[in-house]
């Protein structure tokens, strides 16, 4: 018969125990535990890799936030100053050409006050003037 119980299957069946608890606890206890940490560092590994995903993308934002403010603030700084500049511009033009029109002013008032007196000298000028032309002509026909 194939499968009787005798001594022999008795012993096999001892021997299989003892060599089962010696494989449990050299072999398949600490591979098991091995396998366990292992699987412990990939998750920790992932979740570590998760997270610094996350903080990666919050610092994204913070830095794009910051960027636009940023941008935001020169923008105004800009726009301030160039309507600063336009103000100052604006004063400069008004006071030069407030000048302008004292200088002009001036100029004319001269202008005016040497025509004036030119105009009282004309009777003399011209009196100067004729006998001048009057003295060369006779004393060119005099020769």
């Amino acid at each position: 018969m194939f499968l009787s119980l005798d001594g022999t299957s008795l012993i096999q069946l001892i021997n299989f125990g003892i060599f089962y608890l010696i494989l449990n606890a050299v072999f398949l206890k600490p591979v098991g535990a091995a396998l366990r940490k292992r699987r412990e560092y990939i998750d920790s590994v992932k979740n570590d890799y998760e997270r610094d995903l996350r903080q990666i993308a919050e610092l994204q934002a913070e830095a794009d936030a910051k960027r636009a403010a940023a941008r935001r603030e020169a923008q105004e700084r800009v726009v301030s100053m160039r309507a600063q500049a336009e103000n100052e511009a604006a004063s400069k033009n008004a006071e030069y050409a407030e000048k302008a029109a004292g200088i002009t002013e001036e100029a004319r008032a001269l202008v005016e006050s040497e025509s004036a007196a030119a105009r009282k000298r004309e009777p003399e000028l011209v009196a100067s003037l004729a006998e001048s032309l009057l003295g060369r002509a006779l004393g060119e026909s005099a020769k």
